[in-house]
C-alpha cells in the first residue's frame, strides 16, 4: 500500500503548472462538495426510520458514503482523515442548507459541472492528463492534496 506522502508525490507530477494547481485548488473542493450534495438528493427514508434521530445532515446517503471514504483516508493518515472529516461536515452543513432554499441535486449538478469543466481546462494548460485516468483512488487523493497545499505548513 501506498503511503499519502507517495501518493501526493505521483498526483504532483501532472499538477506543476500554478494555473492548474489555482484551478484545482477551487475545483478539486466544489467536485467533492457537489458530490456531497447529489449524495444528499437521494431519498434516504430507509435511513432516517431506521436511525429515527430526526438529524438530516447525518440521516442521508452522503453521510453514510462519507464514513467508508474516511476508512480510505484514516489507512493513509489519521490527521489528514480528521481534516477530510472537517471538511466533510462543512459540506453537510452547507449542502443542507442549500437545500433548504434551493432544489439541492440542480445546484449540485451545476457546481459539478462547471468545476469538471475547470479541472479539464486546467489539465489542458498543464498538457499532462488528470491522475484519476491512470488510478480512480486519485479522485480521493485529489482532495487530501487539495488540503495538503492549502493548509500545511510547509
Amino acid at each position: 500500500m501506498r503511503t499519502l506522502d507517495q501518493w501526493f508525490a505521483e498526483y504532483a507530477a501532472s499538477h506543476q503548472n500554478p494555473k492548474n494547481k489555482a484551478i484545482h485548488y477551487i475545483c478539486v473542493p466544489a467536485i467533492y462538495f457537489s458530490i456531497v450534495g447529489l449524495l444528499m438528493s437521494i431519498p434516504s427514508n430507509i435511513i432516517a426510520d431506521t436511525l429515527k434521530l430526526n438529524l438530516p445532515i447525518i440521516e442521508n446517503w452522503a453521510f453514510v458514503v462519507l464514513l467508508f471514504v474516511l476508512v480510505f483516508y484514516i489507512r493513509l493518515s489519521i490527521a489528514m482523515a480528521v481534516k477530510i472529516a472537517i471538511f466533510s461536515a462543512i459540506c453537510l452543513v452547507i449542502n443542507y442548507y442549500i437545500g433548504q432554499v434551493f432544489p439541492l441535486w440542480i445546484f449540485s449538478i451545476g457546481v459539478f459541472v462547471i468545476a469538471w469543466i475547470g479541472q479539464f481546462y486546467g489539465h489542458n494548460i498543464e498538457g499532462k492528463k488528470p491522475s484519476f485516468l491512470k488510478d480512480l483512488q486519485f479522485l480521493l487523493i485529489g482532495p487530501a492534496w487539495v488540503v495538503e497545499n492549502l493548509f500545511s505548513r510547509k
